[in-house]
């Protein structure tokens, strides 16, 4: 229900942006999404800190009511009339800090509610309720916005469902068995403990390949909320009906990407770097669709390649780090994944503006694969290293033992 919510004030935000900056709707959404993802780059290594100290039951209930606050205020904002885009700004900044303690908490509780041997199955599941409330949420907020007026009064009650609907999450926390969670020891109190989680990271190459994959996409390719919007918008001149429906069909793909990944038993970073390869070509071919139909039969494909990468990548970062750092391994890994859209947003709402819609997927698309590139020529490097670092110095004619690995 909440994921649901989630996604159909994502589009009612964006469409309310439209409505109130006529005429720089395109630098406005860039601004807003960059000030809902900035608390991500600021907050989030303090969040994957809180997550390993803080019991997660308990934490997760506080973040989902810290997240339905600002959403109860914008949508009372747009419902009476007086909202501008100073209100969306500063609300989207407030969500999102709300969203930076809630995520690395979320991703890390996982790992605590099933066994090791079935964490790839539900992280692909749990992937599979996102992507089931997306096929659902954006097209109900189209919908609904229409059936409203289409202004920004109709955005500001479909904000106001999102904030009712927290009360799901936090209902279904307060009644887990706390007994049934193999929650990890807390973390030690002392000083360094986040320098000490920065450290784990920089010691493993296959993490840091992850990481660099993920900062290209998640900056640069993983902006659907801008470019559907200005697709819809300007090049292909559609409503907010057409424009929620995107957001469906792409949701398709997600969808069954993430039921796919629930099926694998292992993930190798061979499959996330093939997966950010293929999201990457998908987006640039996007950018090339000439009508509104091409560009929506195209979505679903985009949406699966979105989702592998995404879950792939998750689930390789859960699997390979140990239980103690794995809330600030997991703060690490968001902080670079979803803070590199305030960076990414606003050039891309910039590129927009300035070059049209089209361009907003094709550069998107080719910065992601050039950094597929870049990362995967970095972790070669280092990865030698490490090895050449590994090997054994032997006393002439010994024959030295193979290097574990």
């Amino acid at each position: 229900m909440s994921n649901t919510g989630t996604w159909m004030q994502r589009v009612a935000q964006d469409w309310l942006v439209l409505e109130l900056a006529v005429g720089s709707g395109a630098t406005a959404l860039g601004i807003t999404t960059g000030l809902q993802f900035l608390p991500f780059l600021l907050l989030t290594p303090f969040a994957g800190l809180v997550a390993d100290r803080v019991p997660k039951q308990r934490l997760l209930q506080l973040t989902n009511l810290g997240m339905a606050l600002p959403a109860a205020v914008l949508g009372v904002l747009a419902v009476t009339g007086v909202a501008e885009v100073w209100h969306v700004y500063v609300l989207a900044f407030l969500l999102g800090s709300a969203s930076a303690f809630d995520a690395p908490a979320r991703q890390s509780f996982v790992s605590e509610l099933v066994e090791p041997g079935d964490l790839t199955n539900a992280v692909g599941l749990n992937s599979a309720s996102f992507n089931a409330a997306r096929l659902v949420g954006p097209g109900l907020a189209g919908v609904l916005i229409a059936a409203f007026g289409g202004g920004a009064v109709a955005t500001g009650w479909v904000i106001l469902l999102n904030a009712v609907s927290y009360a799901a999450p936090i209902w279904s926390l307060r009644h887990l068995d706390a007994s049934r969670i193999d929650a990890a020891a807390p973390a030690d109190r002392g000083p360094g403990a986040i320098r000490e989680g920065v450290a784990y990271v920089r010691a493993r190459p296959d993490l840091l390949l992850v990481l660099g994959l993920v900062f290209f996409a998640g900056t640069f390719g993983l902006n659907f909320q801008i470019t559907s919007a200005l697709m819809a918008t300007e090049v292909f001149g559609k409503g907010p009906e057409e424009f929620g429906l995107l957001g469906t069909f792409l949701a398709v793909g997600s969808l069954t990407g993430a039921l796919l990944a629930a099926r694998r038993t292992q993930v190798r970073h061979r499959l996330v770097v093939g997966a950010a390869l293929a999201f990457g070509a998908s987006v640039m071919l996007a950018g090339l669709m000439p009508s509104y139909l091409t560009f929506a039969l195209l979505a679903p494909v985009t949406g699966l390649t979105a989702l592998t990468f995404i879950t792939s990548a998750n689930t390789y970062m859960q699997l390979h780090t140990d239980a103690g750092v794995r809330g600030r391994v997991m703060a690490l890994y968001l902080m670079i994944f979803m803070g590199g859209t305030p960076v990414g947003a606003p050039i891309i709402g910039w590129i927009g503006q300035e070059y049209g819609a089209r361009w907003t997927l094709l550069g998107g698309g080719l910065l992601t694969i050039a950094g597929v590139v870049l990362s995967a020529a970095l972790y070669l490097r280092l990865d030698r290293r490490r090895r050449e670092g590994q090997r054994p110095v032997v006393e002439p004619g010994v024959r030295a033992a193979p290097a574990a690995f």
